[in-house]
Parts: structure tokens; sequence; C-alpha cells
């Protein structure tokens, strides 16, 4: 089963990243970009096959691990 793991930056933290890349867009012409916000995406292909327990073993992988909480948050999704 693959699980894919989304990771953001939590609204208030600084994101010098998002900033680099929206100023570089408005550099290039593209107008209207309001804000950029730049995360992760990570897939995890996982030998469990009960769906529930996939979502709760990449839970803890993105707790534990893949995300720093204190200013990231993060979704799993199943494919």
């Amino acid at each position: 089963m693959k699980a894919r793991v989304t990771i953001m930056p939590k609204n208030g933290v600084l994101d010098p990243q998002g900033k680099a890349i929206g100023h570089a867009l408005e550099g290039l012409g593209f107008a209207g970009v309001a804000e950029v916000r730049a995360g992760k995406v990570i897939e995890l292909e996982l030998a469990e096959t009960d769906p529930a327990k996939a979502q709760a073993a990449a839970e803890e992988m993105a707790r534990r691990l893949l995300a720093n909480t204190v200013i990231e948050s993060f979704r799993v999704e199943l494919a």
C-alpha cells in the first residue's frame, strides 16, 4: 500500500524558500501570486494491507521523523 505524506510549514512560521520562489515568479513576470508556501511530499511503499493500520503507521512515521511538528503540519493520504 502506498502512503503520501505532505508536509507544510504551519501558518505563521516563516517560509524563506516560499518567499524566494514567490519573488522569483514575480521577477519572471507572473503577477497576482499573493503567497507561496513550499513544503515536501514523501511517498512510502508500505507492506501493510489494512488501510487503518497503514494510515496509523504513516502518521506515526511523520510525527516521529518526517515532520518537525513544532513548525510543520502534515497530512497522510493512502493510494
